[in-house]
C-alpha cells in the first residue's frame, strides 16, 4: 500500500500492512489481534513526516460520526469519531450555532489527532473546549476514558505524545461547546479583517471566515503543495532572554505567557535568518510563511528532515534558541532530530 495520498507532505512511501479502521469495535478487535506488536496509528497524515519507510502495520483510523450527547442551558457536548475531518467538526458546530472552536477553522487533520497535538490557533487551544476522549488500549483492546487532566496537555503536546506514546489509539473525542459565546478576536489579524468588512458585532461564523481568510492567504493547500503546516513549535524563553534579544532586535515579536516566560514566533526567527521562500533542491519554505516547510514535488522525507535541521541550526547560531519540531517524525526517534 502506498501512502503518498494519505500524508499531506506527499511523501512517496510504501507499507506492507495497511488496515483501515472504521469502527471502535474493529479497533478493539485489531488491537487484541496485534497485541504485543508495534503498530503505526495514522489519521489524516497532516502532522507527520515519513523519514523512513514504516516496517510495522499501519492502523488508519477512519471512525466516522458527529453527534450531540448532552445539552445544558449554555453548554453542548459534542462527540466526534477520530476519523472525522477536523474542519468538518468546526463546520458542524458553526452550522448549529455552537461556539468555541471557530478560531480553529481549517486546521488540517482528523479529530483523533486534535488532543494528541493539543491543536491551537489564533488565541485558542483545544484544552479550552475539551471534555474527554475515548481511547483503545493497544495491548488489551479495552476502552479507556481520559479527561483533560489525565491527558496532561502541554503546548502542542499531550500524554499520548510522551508517556503513553504508541500505547493507545483514540477512537472519539467530546468537546464542551457554548450556545452564548465569548468571542476571541484579539489574536493575529482577525479583528482587523472584521473591521475591514465593516462587521462590528461578529458571529462565530464571521470569526471562522476571517480565520479561513488568514490561513488561506498565508498557508499552502497540501492538495497542491505538500506540507504539514507549522513544522516547528513557537519557542518559549525566559523573559530575561527576550529582553536581551530585544536590545539587538528591537522589532522581535513576543507574547508574554507569564511573569517569567515569553513565546516568540518561530516563523519570525526563521524569516530573520533568511529562510522565507528559500528553496533547497526539492524542499524549501513557503514564500508567505517561513514556518512552513514544503515539498516541491518529489522530496523524500530525509530531504525535508535535512532542510529542517539546517533551519534549526541557523536559528540556534543566530539567536541561541533551540527550535523543536511540531511535526511527528516517523522512522526516527523524535529526540534524534
Amino acid at each position: 500500500m502506498n501512502l503518498r495520498n494519505l500524508n499531506t507532505f506527499g511523501i512517496n512511501v510504501d507499507v506492507e500492512e495497511y488496515l483501515p479502521i472504521t469502527s471502535t469495535e474493529q479497533l478493539r478487535v485489531k488491537a487484541k489481534e496485534y497485541a504485543g506488536k508495534d503498530v503505526l496509528i495514522l489519521g489524516g497524515g497532516s502532522n507527520m513526516l515519513f523519514v523512513e519507510k514504516p516496517k510495522i502495520p499501519v492502523f488508519h483510523i477512519k471512525i466516522p460520526g458527529i453527534r450531540v450527547i448532552s445539552e445544558q442551558r449554555n453548554t453542548i457536548y459534542v462527540e466526534a469519531g477520530a476519523g472525522v475531518v477536523w474542519h468538518e467538526l468546526v463546520q458542524f458546530a458553526i452550522n448549529h450555532g455552537y461556539g468555541g472552536i471557530e478560531n480553529l477553522s481549517l486546521i488540517p487533520g482528523f479529530c483523533g489527532a486534535a488532543p494528541m497535538q493539543n491543536i491551537g490557533a489564533y488565541g485558542v487551544e483545544l484544552t479550552q473546549v475539551f471534555d474527554h476522549l475515548k481511547a483503545v488500549n493497544l495491548k488489551t483492546g479495552g476502552i479507556e476514558i481520559f479527561g483533560a487532566e489525565s491527558c496532561e496537555f502541554g503546548y502542542r503536546s499531550s500524554i499520548f505524545k510522551t508517556k503513553l506514546k504508541n500505547q493507545y489509539a483514540i477512537s472519539s473525542i467530546v468537546l464542551k461547546l457554548t450556545k452564548y459565546h465569548t468571542l476571541n478576536i484579539s489574536y493575529g489579524s482577525i479583528k482587523e479583517i472584521l473591521e475591514q468588512q465593516n462587521i462590528h458585532k461578529p458571529t462565530i461564523a464571521d470569526v471562522s471566515k476571517a480565520v479561513i481568510k488568514i490561513r488561506t492567504s498565508k498557508l499552502p493547500d497540501p492538495a497542491i503543495t505538500g506540507n504539514a503546516g507549522s513544522f516547528f513549535k513557537n519557542p518559549v524563553v525566559p523573559f530575561s532572554v527576550f529582553e536581551k534579544l530585544k536590545i539587538k532586535y528591537d522589532n522581535i515579536p513576543g507574547y508574554q505567557l507569564s511573569e517569567h516566560e515569553v513565546k516568540i514566533p518561530a516563523g519570525w526567527l526563521i524569516e530573520t535568518c533568511g529562510w522565507k521562500g528559500k528553496r533547497v533542491g526539492n524542499t524549501g519554505t513557503w514564500p508567505q510563511q517561513a514556518l512552513v516547510i514544503i515539498n516541491h514535488g518529489e522530496a523524500s522525507g530525509i530531504e525535508i528532515l535535512e532542510t529542517a535541521r539546517a533551519i534549526r541550526d541557523d536559528v540556534f547560531n543566530t539567536f541561541n534558541i533551540q527550535l523543536e519540531p511540531e511535526v511527528n517524525l516517523i522512522g526516527i526517534n523524535q529526540d534524534d532530530f
